[in-house]
């Protein structure tokens, strides 16, 4: 017998033995894919001896691709093939290709797609009104809140019988925990810095970023600034402005280079003492990777939304400080939150 063929019997084995949990989506690309980790994370936590699916009703998400080797120990099948009750004709059919599940918790949206989910389940959790699920209100009481994190946990709530909050990835890897060790060796206090964001209306300044690790450095902390693939002039002009900070994404001569992307900066998130994100990605990922979190946001509206679910979270609003954009914010509050992070004990 192949030792594919063994492991896959093993794999089939395992599954037959323990109860199974499907998280029904509809598949996630990297931004919404960084942004549940914690969500993950915290079904692990309240199902720890499930097997554990994640469904990808359209056929793609970033957990079987940039981000699998994020959810190694959190989920325990991506299913991405079949019928998935997205068209029509999946609903003449036995759902999943006849796979039953002990608990279906449906996390998308489509009445439709909902019921289809429940002729899969033994227990049945949804945010379809009518379906099941959101009637039942959650623990505090309060209607349904906006935030997506905050929508999937009330859900887990109800399918767990007990609220479970998000929480950092724990990675398991050893060439990514050991990327993360050189690249930040012991010792040193890190601030991590991310100015980058996706539209130019979401950044801080590039110039306030780096007068706050200046702050950083004069106070002792060693500035750890993080740049992605399409902002070489921002690298650019960071480096110049402050040399001796650290730049781990650029210039590697480790032995652990095919570790890069948003592992890389999980894994890194969790040897910082705090850091600092505008409303983007990289945020989203030192959150999930557990780094105490600065949070700059334009509205209130967007940052209860996209609320990182970091250990410890400070958010400051630009509506907050008048009129304008991002560029509201001060320095002075900026450094004064940061502080009171760095200070908090670790979570």
């Amino acid at each position: 017998m192949g030792s594919a063929s063994g492991e896959a019997m093993s794999r089939a084995a395992d599954r037959a033995a323990k109860p199974t949990v499907m998280i029904y989506t509809m598949g996630e690309v990297i931004g919404d894919g960084v942004i549940k980790l914690p969500f993950a994370a915290a079904v692990r936590e309240a199902f720890p001896d499930a097997w554990i699916v994640w469904c990808a009703g359209k056929g793609s998400t970033v957990y079987a691709g940039p981000l699998k080797t994020v959810v190694v120990g959190l989920i325990d099948e991506v299913l991405m093939t079949g019928r998935m009750g997205v068209r029509v004709s999946d609903h003449l059919f036995s759902p999943f290709g006849g796979r039953r599940f002990d608990l279906v918790i449906d996390t998308q949206g489509n009445f439709s797609r909902g019921l289809y989910a429940r002729r899969a389940a033994k227990r049945f959790v949804s945010r379809v009104a009518g379906v099941h699920g959101l009637r039942r209100k959650p623990s505090d009481g309060q209607p349904p809140p906006i935030g997506m994190l905050d929508r999937l946990t009330d859900l887990l709530e109800i399918a767990a019988g007990r609220r479970v909050l998000p929480r950092p990835v724990a990675l398991t890897d050893p060439r990514t925990l050991a990327a993360a060790r050189v690249l930040l060796p012991d010792g040193p206090s890190y601030v991590g810095l991310a100015p980058g964001a996706g539209g130019q209306e979401k950044r801080w300044p590039l110039a306030r970023y780096l007068e706050l690790a200046e702050r950083a450095k004069a106070a002792g902390h060693q500035p750890v600034l993080f740049f992605g693939p399409d902002e070489g002039a921002d690298l650019d002009q960071a480096r110049a402005a402050m040399p001796d900070a650290l730049y781990p994404e650029f210039d590697r001569t480790d032995d652990f280079k095919d570790v890069r992307g948003p592992l890389l900066v999980i894994a890194l998130a969790g040897r910082l003492a705090a850091a600092v994100a505008n409303d983007a990605g990289p945020g989203h990922m030192l959150a999930a990777g557990g780094a105490p979190l600065l949070s700059l946001q334009r509205t209130h509206w967007l940052a209860a939304k996209f609320k990182p679910s970091a250990p410890h979270l400070s958010l400051l609003v630009a509506e907050d400080f008048g009129q304008g954009g991002m560029e509201a914010i001060p320095v002075e509050d900026a450094w004064l939150a940061l502080q009171d992070l760095i200070a908090k004990p670790a979570p």
